[in-house]
């Protein structure tokens, strides 16, 4: 990427509609990643193979994650949050494809990610906490808080937002500005860096949704340990 960020690449049209590249690599992504899933997971056995066992150890540390952050059974905040992290990350790396741009690397694709968020965490607030609990959480500690908050809901989102755009663009296009001026194999290190920095950022993506998503369904009380929780 040498150009603007903000210039999207139209691939095809389907009558007036034009459908541009970060939408067809997102797609192909959405396709690669649920037919890899649909691989993994079609032959889960009671005594777990290599391959089976480091699905279960990644599906593991997920859970872990979710369970301290949140304090619920993770089960029911795993599907979004593995898969804002497997989209995300496979989205980065797309780079290593030559002629793919990550779709990360475009704001309209980090805009609605963020959006994602910005929804599940209403979803998951009223659903915790009902209608009622979920607004008065926004008047918490204080009635003088409500404004504040009300503003953090949306300042955060777009955080998230301009953060993943602003990390991947910026190691993309250095990236592509060496790579036209050095030539093939100089750039190799700056490639491993951005493959690091695109992981990074899938995990800070994720984790910033899984804290967004625990303070929704928070009432401020401890939840009680359950069997699910602890087995």
């Amino acid at each position: 990427m040498t150009g603007s960020p903000l210039d999207l690449s139209v691939a095809f049209s389907v009558g007036p509609v034009a459908v541009s590249e970060p939408v067809v690599i997102t797609w192909g992504i959405i396709v690669f990643l649920g037919l890899g899933s649909w691989l993994l997971t079609r032959r889960m056995e009671a005594r777990a193979g290599t391959g089976q066992a480091v699905l279960e150890l990644v599906v593991g540390a997920l859970d872990d994650q979710i369970r301290a952050a949140v304090g619920h059974d993770p089960a029911r905040f795993r599907t979004l949050v593995g898969t804002l992290f497997l989209f995300i990350l496979t989205a980065n790396w797309s780079s290593l494809v030559p002629g793919i741009e990550p779709p990360t690397a475009h704001l309209e694709t980090d805009a609605a990610l963020a959006g994602i968020v910005f929804a599940a965490t209403i979803w998951f607030g009223i659903t915790s906490r009902g209608l009622g609990g979920y607004l008065r959480g926004f008047a918490e500690p204080s009635w003088v808080m409500l404004p504040l908050n009300l503003v953090e809901q949306i300042t955060r989102t777009f955080s998230l937002m301009v953060r993943l755009f602003g990390n991947v663009m910026s190691g993309v296009f250095v990236v592509g500005i060496v790579l036209s001026l050095a030539g093939l194999l100089v750039p190799i290190p700056l490639m491993a860096l951005d493959l690091l920095t695109g992981a990074v950022q899938a995990y800070i993506f994720a984790t910033l949704a899984l804290v967004f998503i625990a303070s929704a369904v928070s009432d401020g009380r401890p939840t009680p340990p359950t069997g699910k929780e602890t087995s």
